[in-house]
């Protein structure tokens, strides 16, 4: 292809023409695949950062508390079969609902509420830590006390372990 085609030639009127040629073409496609690769790594890096989505149900009736948690990543890389996780666990054997403090790389402290069970096992309500203040962690783990009777508990600790230390610092005066 020449510099440019003449597309009509009169002595009134000269209309010259030129179409991109390969070499354009080319690099309109190689961008627009360098943008799509680019574009693609970005949405996947994104996507493998996502939080999870989490759930909590805490059912008195069924006397468990279900733990459930969706990963989109996990999802896309398995086709879809897989993603979902979920814990179940007797609420009977649930004994405190505590809020630890976690450090985030590079962010500071961040919350968990955390279950601790009569079994020895503990498990985060969620999988990552709240940033930010420590409030909205304390309100939901309060929340969680007070619907589980777990404060009543508490409550009727603190009462029995100061009546044993009263009644150890009388047995220590008579003597």
């Amino acid at each position: 292809m020449g510099y440019m085609t003449v597309e009509s030639h009169s002595h009134t009127h000269v209309h010259l023409k030129r179409l991109p040629g390969l070499r354009s073409w080319a690099l309109l496609v190689d961008s627009w695949m360098w943008k799509l690769f680019y574009v693609s790594g970005c949405c996947f890096v994104a996507i493998q950062n996502l939080e999870e989505w989490e759930e909590a149900i805490f059912d008195k009736c069924k006397g468990q508390v279900i733990l459930k948690s969706f990963n989109l990543y996990t999802k896309i890389l398995t086709m879809w079969r897989k993603g979902h996780e979920q814990v179940v666990a007797e609420l009977n054997h649930l004994r405190d609902v505590s809020v630890v403090e976690e450090r985030v790389h590079y962010l500071g402290k961040g919350y968990l509420v955390v279950l601790r069970f009569a079994t020895g096992f503990s498990h985060p309500l969620t999988q990552s830590a709240t940033l930010g203040g420590r409030s909205d962690a304390d309100a939901i783990a309060e929340l969680l006390k007070r619907f589980l009777g777990l404060d009543k508990v508490e409550q009727w600790k603190n009462v029995s372990d100061s009546d044993s230390s009263d009644s150890d610092q009388i047995k220590l005066d008579e003597n």
